[in-house]
């Protein structure tokens, strides 16, 4: 049903915009969140939180006159609920209607699609070199970006599209020429800002190894390999070819101090192997990676930080704040960093999760072979990214 379709409730409910609630379950405070989404689409992506309660009842239970008892039962009369759904039609009328009901609740402004517009920057105290870098955070999908300014310029590391105006509005905040914006690799769960960003003006860059798979546009913009720089005021990004999750897999090594893996290395897992080749090409990708792990990342120093281009639910924030580790806390914590390839193999094959939601169409947007507008392409990527190896943290193994 489209929002407009929904009966009208005779009870007024306010509404709690996505920032808010944000801040709420940071903060520690406990929610109870009632989704009215279809189970299908609560139980592929939803909003969670050690301090967060949340009960899945579709909309569609609550449109009879007389509501099941049993359906009612479900939800907490003792509390504060906030309803949700995809995009705040259906929330807000079952929010009127168990206001009706004597219930205590509220609903959640733009549904989940207000909450995947929520991007958030930290810095990364960490970081040592030139300039300042920052780690911008997507809570509703776990995608991670980088901005490195100094001296006047600037650049961005896994942009997404969706957020296109906001790199632009920081720089300008910032008062800095945004000078690059690169990507590490074709992402598979969300659209790249890579293209946009150089519609802009900005030097669009993607790995040379990454053109092979089929992308339409490599000859429009600035390719990188291995060993490749770009200079950022007097800090320097390098690029370091580390094929595995994917063949075209580059990170970037921003001046000397952070290496930016795209999906090869989280702070909690490592790369799945699966989403070019698919399954049986992931054995062979396993190994590449592997490869890549032990002879490009981890011969850097061990104070070397890591940051990826996503997290998961498992992963746990540095102090302050952003999704980094040392390469040296990574090897002490994370078995399969040590392992031998063997064993490397069959522990990343043996538990990876479902394939992230449109992966295939957002490849084929990625790669150019398929034209989206902006509201298709925020459509596509919601849900969680899916891009590590395994569902639980590998970290503290």
């Amino acid at each position: 049903m489209n929002a407009e379709d929904f009966p009208t409730p005779d009870a007024d409910v306010e509404s709690v915009d996505p920032e808010t609630l944000k801040d709420r379950i940071d903060a520690g405070e406990d929610l109870t969140l009632l989704d009215a989404r279809m189970n299908s689409d609560y139980e592929e992506w939803r909003i969670d939180g050690e301090n967060v309660t949340s009960i899945n009842v579709p909309y569609f239970e609550f449109l009879e006159d007389d509501i099941d008892e049993d359906v009612l039962d479900q939800i907490p009369d003792d509390r504060e609920v906030t309803v949700l759904c995809a995009k705040g039609g259906a929330s807000e009328f079952v929010a009127g209607t168990l206001a009706e009901h004597g219930y205590d609740v509220n609903h959640l402004e733009d549904g989940m699609n207000g909450w995947a517009s929520i991007y958030e920057t930290v810095e990364v105290e960490r970081y040592d070199g030139a300039g300042t870098l920052l780690q911008y955070q997507r809570p509703s999908s776990g995608c991670l970006g980088y901005l490195l300014y100094d001296d006047g310029e600037a650049a961005i590391i896994d942009p997404l599209r969706a957020f296109t105006d906001r790199y632009l509005e920081d720089a300008d905040d910032l008062g800095v020429d945004l000078k690059y914006a690169l990507d590490t690799h074709v992402h598979a769960d969300h659209i790249s800002g890579v293209r946009a960003l150089d519609d802009e003006g900005v030097e669009g860059v993607i790995p040379e190894a990454a053109v092979d798979r089929g992308v339409t546009y490599a000859d429009e913009l600035t390719t990188a390999e291995d060993g490749d720089t770009f200079e950022v005021g007097d800090a320097s990004i390098e690029a370091v070819y580390t094929p595995g999750h994917t063949t075209g897999m580059t990170s970037y090594l921003v001046d000397g101090s952070l290496l930016a893996t795209g999906d090869g290395l989280f702070i909690e897992s490592v790369a799945r192997p699966d989403l070019e080749e698919g399954d049986d090409g992931a054995p062979d990708a396993a190994r590449m990676l592997y490869e890549s792990l032990q002879e490009r990342v981890l011969t850097l120093s061990d104070d070397t930080l890591i940051g990826g281009a996503h997290f998961s639910d498992a992963a746990e924030p540095a102090a302050d704040g952003t999704y980094t580790a040392p390469i040296g806390e990574l090897v002490a914590e994370m078995d399969a960093l040590t392992m031998d390839e063997d064993e490397f193999v069959d522990l990343i094959l043996s538990d990876m999760p479902p394939r992230p939601a449109n992966y295939e169409d957002i490849i084929a947007t990625n790669l150019g072979q398929n034209a989206v507008d902006d509201e298709e392409a925020f459509t596509l990527e919601l849900g969680p990214n899916n891009c590590a190896a395994s569902q639980e943290s590998l970290a503290g193994d």
